[in-house]
């Protein structure tokens, strides 16, 4: 819980960032948070056994490492001997074991958690998952929280992922307290809490004690604009000496009152007994070691400090275990490799890019320019494949070198800008030579694509059929046709003004009188004319095997002595010859 309403005292300062803006950081993680935060989302959807809640922290945990965001797992410890009588109120005790916990807290020391619980099973696995992909686990003293705060505060981490508002009161300066996969973190600074509210780490402690929090029950009876304004009018400089040296008797209550009350305060269930002073204070009948304790335990909680080897061993970067990883996902959520692969290596892949890209971007601020081929570590991209566009974000698909076997995949293309503007000189100089060769090699215009094969057979078809139609004119000559008859074209493409010169061999048999003739034939076919035709001339009439004959086709449109199927022909004939003449000019 950490404060309460805390968060709504610091919702003006709420900033809602883009997911990209934790690339290249290092954040710590409350795993406690995360885990519970997807539990309660997912508890009514499936039971705890189906793991739903364990690949919704993968699915989290991938998106953040294609950022390049280096992550740190942080746990719990022991239960602070503070936080004991809030701890086993939330386990529905007794008011009989609150009541003898809370009179005794002082003199306990802190409690070793539950390692066979269900929930730390659930942390268990979470810790698993993590390090297969190369995720380290620190395992706190005490509060998780307090020791992602300490390592913040200590500039060893860029900020915290807590949903517990009481990471402010620990010294964090940054915490995220939710990401959503869409594409954006909720995040506090307080940066902007001390310059928009005037609160500083002594004044969010002041107001824990006031509002309560898991230490201290806080006062009852006071409301949260209250409780701010007492804080602001003392400052955040005297709140807390002044706690020390009054306890609670300064804080004033609207309406004076000189007889005396009863309010509800401090840590105990049951109304206590107080005294209203001629300033209208209240002043608790206990002692003040009590508010000592709570802003004791703020400000200098049980953490491992940031040059232990315990805090060094967690900020050292960890491989990432493939194999280990296929296995997990195949136990936890039933999925094949490959489908682990389609979710994880693109990930990585990018994950790698990123810091390419981020070792470049640093030798350049030190005025190190270093070409591409020199980097000390190989540039993962291959090659650029195409140009994507992804949600309306510009992507490059990239060839990536072997990495654990993944071929290609979608990177944005600001990325590959940053990390290799070779490739893209490289891949645009590759697009423009191919289209300039395609540019070249364009047969016509309007884009057609004309093969002289099928010019040819096709006017070979009609012009055997109009043949063959001219068997009913009493001008036309009879025609026998042969397979065996070779036939070869000629199309001058080179000539901007044709006539397209098409030399064959009939493929028929003239028949003259009673003889079959061998008729080879030349033809001249004008397609600039309006009305081309095949003009022919016969050489000679005789009835000789060898004599030979020239057939004359007209094409125009008289038509005196044709049959209505030869007019036909010779009329598809000519619109497929002008639909040539267009095509080439």
């Amino acid at each position: 819980m950490g404060v309460k309403n805390l968060w709504d005292v610091l919702e003006q300062c709420k900033k809602t960032l883009p997911l990209h803006h934790l690339h290249n950081k290092r954040v710590c993680i409350d795993l406690s948070c995360w885990i519970v935060q997807l539990q309660n989302v997912n508890k009514s959807h499936c039971p705890i056994n189906n793991k739903l809640y364990l690949a919704s922290l993968f699915h989290r945990l991938r998106a953040l490492i294609a950022l390049n965001c280096s992550l740190i797992f942080v746990t719990d410890g022991s239960i602070p001997a503070i936080k004991l009588c809030t701890y086993r109120r939330r386990l529905n005790l007794r008011p009989e074991a609150q009541d003898g916990a809370n009179s005794h807290s002082q003199n306990l020391s802190s409690l070793k958690r539950n390692m066979g619980s269900e929930f730390s099973c659930m942390i268990k696995e979470a810790k698993l998952l993590g390090l297969a992909l190369g995720i380290p686990c620190l395992d706190g003293i005490e509060e998780a929280e307090a020791q992602c705060a300490l390592l913040n505060l200590e500039s060893l981490c860029d900020g915290c992922f807590s949903s517990d508002s009481d990471t402010f009161l620990f010294g964090a300066r940054t915490v995220y307290r939710d990401i959503c996969l869409g594409g954006h973190v909720v995040c506090y600074e307080m940066d902007d809490i001390e310059r928009q509210l005037g609160f500083g780490r002594n004044s969010l402690i002041s107001l824990a004690l006031l509002l309560g929090s898991d230490y201290t029950q806080g006062v009852r009876g006071l409301g949260l604009e209250a409780a701010c304004q007492i804080v602001k009018s003392v400052g955040d400089n005297d709140i807390l000496r002044k706690i020390a040296s009054e306890g609670l008797s300064f804080t004033r209550k609207k309406k004076n009152s000189k007889k005396q009350g009863q309010v509800k305060c401090n840590d105990k269930e049951t109304t206590l007994s107080c005294k209203v002073n001629m300033n209208g204070g209240i002043q608790n009948s206990q002692t003040d070691d009590q508010y000592l304790r709570v802003v004791e335990a703020y400000m200098s909680p049980k953490c491992h400090s940031a040059d232990s080897d315990v805090v060094h061993r967690a900020l050292v970067q960890r491989p990432f275990q493939h194999e280990q990883l296929q296995m997990l996902c195949s136990r936890f959520f039933e999925w094949p490799p490959e489908k682990t692969d389609e979710y994880i290596l693109p990930k990585i892949a990018e994950r790698d890019l990123r810091r390419f890209a981020y070792l470049r971007s640093t030798s350049s601020q030190l005025d190190v320019n270093i070409p591409m081929k020199e980097v000390p570590v190989k540039c993962p991209v291959s090659a650029i494949i195409k140009r994507r566009k992804v949600h309306g974000r510009e992507c490059f698909e990239v060839l990536w070198e072997e990495l654990y076997g993944i071929k290609s995949s979608v990177v944005p293309s600001d990325l590959v800008e940053s990390a290799c503007p070779e490739k893209i000189k490289e891949f645009d100089d590759k697009r423009a030579l191919e289209k300039k060769n395609q540019r070249k090699s364009r047969p016509t215009k309007s884009g057609k694509q004309c093969s002289l094969t099928e010019i040819d057979q096709k006017l070979q078809h009609l012009l055997l059929d109009i043949e063959l139609g001219s068997e009913s004119s009493p001008m036309a000559s009879r025609e026998v046709i042969s397979d065996q008859m070779p036939t070869a074209t000629e199309v001058n493409f080179m000539n901007r003004d044709p006539p397209i010169i098409l030399d064959s061999y009939c493929r028929a048999t003239m028949l003259c009188q009673e003889t079959d003739i061998t008729a080879p034939k030349h033809e001249v076919i004008d397609l600039l004319s309006p009305s081309p035709q095949v003009q022919s001339r016969v050489v000679s009439r005789c009835t000789q095997m060898n004599d030979q004959h020239i057939t004359i086709i007209d094409l125009s449109e008289s038509e005196t002595e044709r049959s209505p199927e030869h007019v036909r022909k010779a009329r598809e004939l000519r619109l497929f010859l002008a639909s040539i003449r267009d095509d080439f000019n």
